[in-house]
């Protein structure tokens, strides 16, 4: 959630720019297309030294790949990175000895990624795709993972899931990060504000920016745990861990409502390891 303030409406001639409420997924889906093509700039400003050009970062609390190794072998292996923004992690996956394809709805953060390739020297396939939807045939990956991508921002997010499971070959892997469900429960603030439960953990309406019309122009999707539990083993998938990233010593950056200050007390990130059984070697 990029605001640092979650409220409801204060008034009838001034309606909020912020507040939860359902919306269907076409308004979803074009909130979060335009948002980000809007936003990819001033984003990548923000936020890219951190990501890096060739680098796989899990989290704001700057979990990497190459520490974690949470995707199992890569030399050889054919990986879609979902929701790739400008494909950071795939660039480091194309490094590392892995096939990656980078997959966005965004056309503005691609265009960083086409930037980021060109500078880099380190180029991988991009394509413009709803998770959804995915352009590609059953089995085609032997890996499927995103750090924050898609799966917050799609309102059916168990359909995402069985589309990953799709196109996973048997035995491949499944990895994805998210806004630590818990987090839903506190105002958007890094700061002492973010310390005070305000919202409560069961209540799955999605956070919502919206224009003075009333139209959504920003929406993200939140599910509990055990939401997402029954999501991963409802698209056939077994969950082999879930992470929690701990705040490093040392690390000081705030981005978002991610800090030192809350970081140290309770978790952000949720990771998800998902394995599709491979009934050849049962």
């Amino acid at each position: 959630m990029p605001e640092n303030t979650l409220t409801d409406a204060a008034a009838e001639d001034d309606p909020p720019a912020v507040l939860r409420r359902p919306v269907s997924d076409g308004e979803s889906r074009w909130a979060n297309r335009r948002w980000w093509d809007a936003d990819a700039d001033d984003y990548q400003a923000e936020h890219g030294a951190f990501l890096g050009e060739v680098d796989f970062v899990w989290c704001p609390e700057g979990l990497r790949e190459a520490e974690a190794r949470l995707l199992g072998e890569l030399a050889g292996r054919r990986v879609l990175e979902l929701g790739c923004g400008a494909a950071a992690a795939a660039r480091w996956l194309a490094a590392a000895g892995a096939r990656p394809v980078g997959l966005d709805l965004s056309a503005g953060m691609l265009r960083h990624a086409a930037l980021a390739a060109a500078t880099s020297g380190v180029r991988v396939p991009l394509v413009q795709a709803d998770a959804l939807a995915l352009p590609f045939q059953a089995a085609s990956f032997d890996i499927v993972c995103t750090a924050f991508g898609a799966i917050p921002f799609v309102t059916d997010s168990a359909a995402a899931l069985r589309e990953v499971y799709r196109v996973l070959r048997p035995g491949g892997r499944w990895v994805f990060s998210v806004t630590h469900p818990m987090r839903w429960i506190f105002l958007d603030d890094p700061g002492e504000g973010g310390l005070v439960a305000i919202h409560s953990y069961f209540d799955r309406r999605p956070y919502v920016e919206q224009d003075r019309t009333g139209t959504p122009t920003y929406v993200e999707q939140h599910r509990t745990l055990g939401d997402r539990v029954r999501e991963i083993v409802g698209a056939g998938f077994v969950l082999r861990d879930v992470l929690e990233p701990e705040w490093p010593d040392g690390h000081e950056q705030v981005w978002g409502q991610w800090s030192p200050l809350r970081g140290r007390l309770f978790p952000g990130t949720a990771i998800f390891v998902c394995d599709k059984p491979d009934s050849r070697s049962a």
